[in-house]
């Protein structure tokens, strides 16, 4: 990243401006703060996930509240435009500065793994647009856009979970020793998938239904156990080695999204198997309620311990960064995850669970948008 010269004057004037106070209007001014796109890397995405999860989350409550739902609408837009305008970003990006492209792709781990946020942005904003978009846009497109974006970022989310361990293993200089979180994003791309994709079950032709099904299931086999073949990595880098910087803290909050995408997955499946294979439905529902409560009890105990470590950070004044965004979308899959057990068990615990973290999210996503917004307004981001 280019540094900032405390010299007023630009170096080629430096030697033949003449001397003047600061007040002259004739002394050249520093140049405007222009956004470089070249440091508009993939974990900007988050940004579009952690937006669309709220949204979404608003339509999973188990609550019927006045205006709940108007406010998702809202959101839900919200993450349609940041989604367009990042993706015209990236795209710049991709055509003007190929060699940071390349560079943040096969060169540098830490930037690499953060290719399976785009996918999951694609999948959230897809979504949200069949449960919240169809009122205003209706059924039938609010159906064909989410199809088209459940069927890109599933291709894209299965692509990031394949490639981004191949170039792990092939090119990029890792140490198991150091991992960290964010080695799990790629990964929990094809869950998001798995979560999402039932919702289109109602929607698609006879054949297709059980197809869905199936692949939902496999897509979720495989994020399963690709993430617990890493979580014990992760764990015992976080031991062995501790985060290498304080602004990584937020990270720790990445160990949720697979527990609280996996409970939404199966809670979702469950609902769908009864349309698409209706003999596996009551399978499909009990292994809902075993496994997601499993995976909340766990959740829980990672949430304590993501909280504790960042008010540390906290009061270590721990600067922002895009890895605030961490708050947002891993909370907000424990949301949709505790709302998926309360429909399935009518257990009021769960739906006060979803509720409270619900509201845990709303002031994440509001403190992390907030500062995203001011820092780029700033210049203290993408500078």
């Amino acid at each position: 990243m280019a540094t900032l010269s405390t010299d007023p004057l630009p170096a080629r004037l430096r030697s033949s401006s003449p001397r003047s106070s600061s007040t002259d209007s004739s002394s050249p001014r520093p140049p405007a703060y222009r956004l470089d796109l070249a440091q508009l890397g993939p974990n900007w995405y988050a940004a579009v996930m952690g937006t669309a999860i709220v949204a979404n989350g608003s339509a999973a409550l188990p609550l019927h509240l006045p205006g709940l739902l108007g406010f998702g609408e809202l959101v839900w837009l919200l993450s349609c435009a940041a989604l367009a305008l990042l993706v015209a970003g990236r795209a710049v990006h991709l055509l003007r500065h190929r060699e940071a492209a390349r560079a943040q792709l096969l060169d540098n781990p830490a930037t690499a793994v953060f290719y399976g946020c785009p996918p999951m942005a694609l999948l959230a904003v897809g979504y949200g647009t069949l449960a919240l978009g169809s009122r205003l846009i209706g059924t039938a497109p609010a159906v064909a856009v989410d199809l088209v974006l459940w069927t890109l970022g599933t291709v894209y989310a299965i692509a990031a979970a394949a490639g981004i361990p191949y170039l792990m293993i092939t090119r990029h200089e890792l140490s198991a020793l150091r991992a960290n979180p964010t080695w799990l994003l790629p990964v929990v791309a094809p869950m998001v998938a798995a979560a999402l994709g039932p919702a289109l079950v109602p929607q698609l032709p006879e054949p297709w239904r059980a197809a869905m099904l199936y692949g939902c299931y496999a897509l979720f086999g495989a994020s399963l156990l690709a993430v617990l073949a890493l979580l014990p990595v992760v764990l015992t880098g976080l031991v062995h080695s501790k985060l290498p910087a304080l602004v990584l803290t937020p990270s720790l909050f990445l160990v949720l999204g697979p527990l609280g995408q996996s409970t939404t997955a199966v809670n979702q499946l469950a609902d769908a198997a009864k349309l698409a294979v209706p003999p596996l439905a009551g399978a499909a529902s009990a292994f809902a309620i075993l496994f997601g409560t499993a995976m909340t009890g766990f959740a829980l105990l990672w949430l304590g311990i993501a909280v504790a470590a960042n008010l540390r950070a906290w009061r270590a004044e721990m600067p922002f960064a895009m890895t605030w965004w961490a708050f947002t979308f891993p909370v907000g899959t424990m949301v949709t995850g505790s709302a998926g057990l309360a429909r399935h068990t009518g257990f009021g615990g769960f739906t006060a669970l979803a509720a409270a973290l619900y509201l845990l999210l709303l002031a994440a996503w509001a403190v992390a948008g907030t500062r995203t917004l001011s820092g780029l307004a700033a210049g203290r981001l993408l500078r």
